[in-house]
Parts: C-alpha cells; structure tokens; sequence
C-alpha cells in the first residue's frame, strides 16, 4: 500500500493543524498520547451504560443496540467527512474499545461493578492529566475549543499513528 498525503487545506489538516498548535510540548504529548484513549473509552462506555429502552421491532437484537450505537454512528460519520483514511483506524479502535466494554458488562455479572463505575474512575483523572498537560503550553484552550478536542483529539492521535508506522506521510 503506497502512502498517503494530507493536504494543508483540507478539513482535517485544519483539524490536525489547530491541535498541534496547542499541544507543543513534550510533557502535554506524552500525557494526550496516553490519555486520549483514555477519555475517548471512558466516554464511549459511560454512554453506552446508559439504559436503552426495548423495542419491540429489533426482536432478537435488543442488546446490540444501544445509545453508544448512535454515538459510535455519529462520530464515525464526523471522521469519515474529515478524513476517510483515518477513519479505518478509528473504527479499530472502536472495535478495541467495544470489546473491552463488553469484558466489563461481563465482569459485572461475575460480581464486579457497574458498568460505569470503572469508566468514571479512568475518565476524571485522564481529564485532570489532561489539564495539567496543558499548563506547560503557552496558552490554554477554551471550554469550547476542549469540547471540540474530546471530538478531534483521536483523529490528531490517529494522524500521529499512522505517521509514526509510515501509511501516511510526513510533512
């Protein structure tokens, strides 16, 4: 598979682009590097421990779908209109994460927590790290531009990925 260039007028350079911008140094990285998936698995499971009514015309697939379905289907719409290519690695990463949530529905009917109690526990923290990474930058973001970075941050993860592995190519 040959690679793949981004070009700087694109959607998703933008995107890539204005996050970098705010995530200069090492320390700040590091600590979005571990805790975008973090958070984006944090929040992908709280949603999904949401309880979602029966519906009757699903029949056999009540279970399968669920509010995190509608999350999911949202996002994956968002990132394929920015980027198709990264798209795919976000979509693994989804399937990573559903099968972890899945292991924790299955550890709470073993006896463990709700399903919500250990995505809390990861969330709050990984948020925290979060702003503390960004005190070592010049500036700190806006409320609304951290809204907008839970949204963007895996896609400048996924970009940095797929750099690093050499399927795109850098700048």
């Amino acid at each position: 598979m040959g690679k793949k260039n981004i070009h700087d007028s694109t959607p998703i350079s933008r995107i890539i682009n204005r996050f970098s911008e705010s995530h200069t140094t090492s320390v700040n990285k590091l600590i979005h590097y571990i805790t975008i998936p973090l958070v984006s698995f944090s929040i992908l499971a709280i949603v999904w421990a949401i309880p979602f009514p029966y519906l009757g015309f699903l029949g056999k697939y009540n279970g399968f779908v669920n509010w995190a379905s509608f999350l999911i289907a949202g996002t994956v719409y968002y990132y394929y209109r920015m980027s198709p290519f990264l798209t795919y690695g976000i979509l693994l990463l989804v399937f990573a994460y559903s099968a972890m949530i899945v292991s924790l529905e299955k550890f709470h009917l073993q006896g463990g927590p709700e399903l919500h109690i250990i995505p809390m526990a990861i969330l709050l923290p990984a948020l925290l790290a979060q702003v503390a990474g960004h005190r070592s930058e010049r500036s700190t973001p806006d409320a609304a531009s951290s809204f907008r970075s839970l949204l963007d941050g895996p896609l400048w993860l996924m970009n940095i990925l797929f750099r690093k592995v050499g399927i795109l190519k850098s700048r």
